[in-house]
């Protein structure tokens, strides 16, 4: 009679795989180029009433850098607007609850089922984004859940894990988010003073040290030698309102001038970003 308790290993010897990257294969990493200019946001497809089960629902794809990169997946459900439980405590306006999540197989580097700190602090700024466009007093007492997954992320895992450029991508993944988020809002029905979409322009340095820096809208890292400064910025196009911006990067702070020029770009992707979106809502509609 057999073990039941006892998992019996292979007859044979076998070797551990290893997936590190060789040191050869490190060096040979070839920096790929930026071939739109620099003010012009990549292709993207954006679809409503994906998921039948939710009150609304959306989905973003944006193409790829065309290097062997992945491009940018992400679904949004909406759940709401909907009555709190008895035990919470009166609201005169709806509660907001945003949910950003990677999914495991989203990146080369596997990720885990917890949210880690990236993915909340992703949560916070889509709220903070959202919050200035809905009509929050239409619905007190009410909550509504925007739940994102992020199916497929944006990043040429290779080039950005060996430039150290990593962070960069969360800018972009921000700004899908926001864009994808607004459109399920709309197909949800839920009252909205504008349609919000998000938009990245950053302060990039291609031809060495000595180089003057450009700003470019859509950024992707892997394309540029280096990243000096990057921001994201969530903007109402018809009320000309910016909901949310974020900032990263070291800049002096008396040049004044970079940090308006970069706002100003990030608001133009925005705006290039809302036509996509409005152009999807008058599909939906007709």
């Amino acid at each position: 009679m057999a073990d039941r308790r006892r998992i019996n290993g292979p007859v044979g010897t076998t070797i551990a795989p290893i997936y590190d990257d060789a040191p050869e294969q490190k060096s040979q990493v070839a920096m790929a180029t930026r071939s739109r200019p620099a003010n012009v946001i990549r292709k993207m497809y954006l679809k409503t009433g994906v998921t039948p089960s939710a009150s609304g629902s959306a989905y973003l794809e944006i193409e790829s850098s065309g290097n062997g990169g992945s491009g940018l997946k992400l679904s949004c459900s909406v759940h709401g607007p909907r009555a709190l439980p008895r035990s919470t405590p009166f609201s005169p306006h709806i509660i907001l609850s945003t949910h950003v999540k990677f999914a495991p197989f989203a990146t080369k580097q596997r990720r885990g089922y917890l949210r880690d700190p990236i993915e909340r602090d992703l949560g916070t700024h889509l709220e903070a984004a959202l919050r200035g466009s809905i009509i929050a007093d239409r619905w007190p007492k009410s909550g509504v859940d925007i739940i994102i997954s992020i199916v497929e992320g944006e990043q040429d895992r290779e080039i950005s894990k060996a430039q150290g450029i990593e962070a960069w991508d969360t800018m972009n993944a921000l700004s899908g988010c926001i864009t994808v988020a607004s459109a399920a809002l709309a197909d949800a029905g839920i009252d909205c003073v504008d349609t919000v979409a998000g938009g990245v322009a950053a302060l990039v340095q291609d031809a060495g040290d000595d180089a003057a820096p450009s700003i470019v809208v859509d950024p992707i890292p892997a394309e540029h030698e280096k990243v000096l400064a990057a921001c994201c910025i969530a903007y109402l196009p018809t009320r000309q309102e910016v909901t949310n911006l974020w900032f990263k990067g070291d800049l002096p702070a008396s040049d004044m001038d970079v940090y308006t020029q970069l706002v100003e770009k990030g608001i133009q992707a925005s705006k290039s970003a809302n036509r996509v979106l409005v152009d999807c809502l008058n599909e939906t509609v007709g």
